[in-house]
């Protein structure tokens, strides 16, 4: 049976909308590790994952053309964070499942979706995010399209923070612990100097 036909019909959206103050505003998608943008490792990493994919971004989709994948913005004003460009996404795709993750993450593991979707089976959950053993990830996420409204009312609200709103559905968590390295992120220039290293050196 070819891998394809293994897969599970699962979009992906890499989320890009962010404002990333603690980088003085740069497109954090676009910030280079090993001579390769950002949002390029993580398109390598999860394309063989999922069906789809697609990315999220409010800024110009001439950034991204190289790239070669739709580019949606937020249907939300003012950039309400993270849960705006899941939204979108499930706004934009008709598809089942949904996976989000952010584009500061380059190195996430090549049984992400497996794992969380085989968690969230196993626990009747709606949701499900990945914890390294230390602390959950909150910004990646595997979700069934039914809590789109659940969602929508909670952006409407006011409401922003990502692992409230998780806690507020049927939440399964993946355990990682055997791979913390996997979700070393991008917030600050130090950390991009960091991982910079870690590929120069593996």
């Amino acid at each position: 049976m070819p891998d394809s036909a293994k897969r599970p019909d699962i979009t992906a959206v890499i989320l890009a909308g962010g404002r990333a103050r603690r980088l003085q505003g740069a497109d954090k998608a676009l910030l280079e590790i090993g001579g390769q943008p950002l949002l390029a490792h993580l398109i390598a990493a999860i394309r063989p994952q999922v069906s789809r994919l697609l990315i999220n971004s409010n800024r110009p989709e001439k950034n991204y053309a190289a790239f070669g994948l739709p580019v949606i913005a937020d249907s939300l004003p003012d950039h309400p964070g993270p849960l705006a460009g899941i939204l979108a996404a499930l706004e934009h795709d008709e598809g089942e499942w949904l996976l989000a993750v952010p584009c500061d993450m380059p190195f996430l593991p090549p049984d992400l979706v497996a794992r969380l979707l085989s968690n969230l089976r196993a626990q009747d959950a709606d949701v499900c995010s990945p914890s390294d053993g230390a602390q959950l990830h909150a910004a990646i996420v595997l979700l069934h399209r039914r809590v789109q409204p659940a969602l929508r009312d909670y952006l409407a609200a006011g409401q922003r923070k990502v692992q409230d709103w998780l806690h507020l559905q049927r939440l399964a968590i993946a355990d990682f612990s055997d791979c913390p390295d996997a979700f070393a992120n991008v917030n600050t220039a130090q950390d991009l100097t960091r991982l910079q290293q870690q590929v120069c050196t593996t």
